[in-house]
């Protein structure tokens, strides 16, 4: 049974934004210069940071791998051009704090020399799932819409459980980013053959590409490729304008009509999505051997003399691309990464371009100016009517305030997606998802701290039951066998070792089963 609604049904709350995004879709997608230093940050994706497998002074190639993953949620990371590293250390990267992590600094030499590297079989449908799954893992693939969570875990339950629905994210529902939009346009054709291949990988059993309407000269770009290669097996379905169309619950709700569970994943629903961006890489890597070493960035805003898409490597400095654009028409009231709704103010454009670096905003003064100061609520309940989520926004901020951490989860502050429809409709100007974003760090540092106290408590209990059995042990040893009067005192000492490695194995065992259940 298809799990597609016959036509889309509208999610609950969002709302009608200006698109503004004509300015950046007026030139075709162009190719960024190789910048003279690549700056290259270690943690580009949600999980461990890659750890550096190359020294300073070393030659490096396109595509040679300089950083190692570490865990099981993470990814490697690769040289985007050749040249030598100059420099591996702290380097301001692009992030809500302004901080700095660990980068591997190249002097490229303009050469852009490759690695040897090369695609799968000819016959893609005929390579095994696991074998794709291994080269999206060592090819560093990370979801390129904003989160960055591996491509390759994102696929692991393909691999084991029944999926039913593969759908691709193509509704890009921001204003300003086009650079999925820009990549349809022009590489509708591979993103078609990455979505088939993906769709092999995981073993879907329908698959499916859900777009906004208005994107007008994309969705042709799309229906002509369909019918060109004869793919019958995967539908487009058209989606109205409305933010936040392209947030993961909310198009699972509109294609199909099913709420994703609280907390939950699509997974849970027998679906999976990918961005357009993400499934293009996949195609790359699986057909040509590429890593992930570049993507489209939408350099836009009012202070951008030329705004158009650009295939950017990544490590790129921000002010190469706005150069490369013409350089700056106006005085920049607000250098943003990101789209306006869900983005933050950069501090500089020297900051490099990541996986997750999908459009520059340089904005002329009024065009996105920043909030008025907030007033006190008056209790309008005009964020609750465009949530998407269906949660109560209003309460939210009242116990964020308060530092109300039990009350918040009661009321599913982790169920918001930090769309802004909330703050974007409030009267009083109350930057609400800023408060939220604050509440759930706290309750994460919490939880971080339970779960140190809780190691340290087992470690020391550990420790007192080893020293005790080894004391028990000790004593059983010294005991004379031939004593009769001591036999019994034996007994009751091994007895106790005995207890002892028992309540040990029965807390291993307890412990993980709770880790294995918390994985699920």
């Amino acid at each position: 049974m298809s799990l597609l609604l016959a036509h889309p049904v509208p999610f609950e709350g969002g709302v009608r934004l200006p698109p503004n995004k004509a300015q950046s879709l007026s030139k075709p997608l162009g190719q960024a210069a190789i910048p003279p230093v690549l700056i290259i940050p270690l943690r580009q994706h949600i999980g461990a940071a890659a750890t550096p497998v190359v020294n300073t002074g070393d030659r490096v190639l396109k595509g040679q791998v300089i950083a190692r993953q570490e865990g099981f949620i993470g990814a490697p990371v690769h040289a985007s051009s050749s040249g030598t590293v100059i420099g591996i250390g702290e380097h301001p990267v692009p992030s809500p704090s302004g901080q700095a992590d660990l980068c591997i600094v190249i002097e490229t030499d303009g050469r852009d020399e490759w690695i040897d590297h090369a695609g799968l079989a000819d016959d893609l449908f005929e390579t095994s799932p696991v074998d794709i799954h291994d080269r999206i893992l060592a090819a560093g693939i990370v979801g390129l819409g904003g989160a960055g969570f591996p491509s390759a875990v994102k696929m692991l339950p393909g691999l084991h459980f029944d999926i039913r629905l593969l759908i691709l994210n193509a509704a890009e529902c921001e204003p300003y980013i086009t650079c999925d939009e820009a990549l349809i346009r022009e590489k509708a054709d591979e993103i078609i053959e990455g979505l088939a291949i993906m769709r092999h990988a995981v073993q879907a059993g329908e698959c499916v590409i859900g777009i906004e309407d208005n994107k007008s000269e994309a969705i042709e770009a799309l229906e002509r490729e369909l019918e060109k290669q004869g793919e019958t097996g995967i539908r487009l379905v058209k989606l109205p304008p409305i933010y936040p169309a392209g947030g993961e619950k909310q198009l699972v709700r509109s294609l199909t009509g099913l709420e994703v569970p609280s907390e939950g994943l699509p997974l849970e629903l027998g679906i999976v999505c990918y961005n357009v961006g993400t499934i293009h890489a996949i195609y790359r890597t699986v057909s040509r051997g590429e890593p992930l070493i570049s993507r489209i960035v939408t350099i836009t805003g009012g202070a951008v003399r030329e705004p158009r898409n650009l295939d950017v490597l990544i490590g790129t400095p921000m002010r190469e691309l706005i150069e490369q654009c013409g350089g700056y028409a106006d005085d920049v009231d607000r250098l943003l990464l990101g789209g306006p709704m869900m983005g933050f103010t950069l501090r500089d454009d020297s900051l490099p371009v990541t996986k997750t670096s999908n459009c520059i905003i340089a904005a002329a003064p009024g065009e996105l100016p920043a909030p008025p100061p907030a007033l006190p609520c008056i209790r309008c309940g005009d964020c609750v009517t465009v949530c998407p989520v269906s949660l109560l926004p209003q309460q939210l901020y009242w116990f964020a305030r308060s530092d109300n951490h039990e009350r918040l989860q009661e009321y599913k502050l982790f169920d918001c997606i930090e769309c802004g429809c909330c703050a974007y409709v409030c009267p009083s100007h109350i930057p609400l998802v800023r408060y939220y974003q604050s509440a759930k760090s706290a309750i994460w540092e919490r939880e971080r701290r339970r779960l140190k106290a809780e190691r340290s408590r087992q470690r020391f209990e550990s420790r007192r039951e080893r020293l005790g059995m080894e004391k028990l042990e000790e004593a059983a040893a010294k005991l004379p066998a031939e004593e009769e009067e001591k036999v019994d005192l034996r007994a009751e000492i091994e007895a106790a070792v005995k207890r002892v490695r028992a309540k040990r194995k029965r807390r291993e065992a307890g412990d993980n089963g709770k880790e294995s259940g918390d994985g699920d």
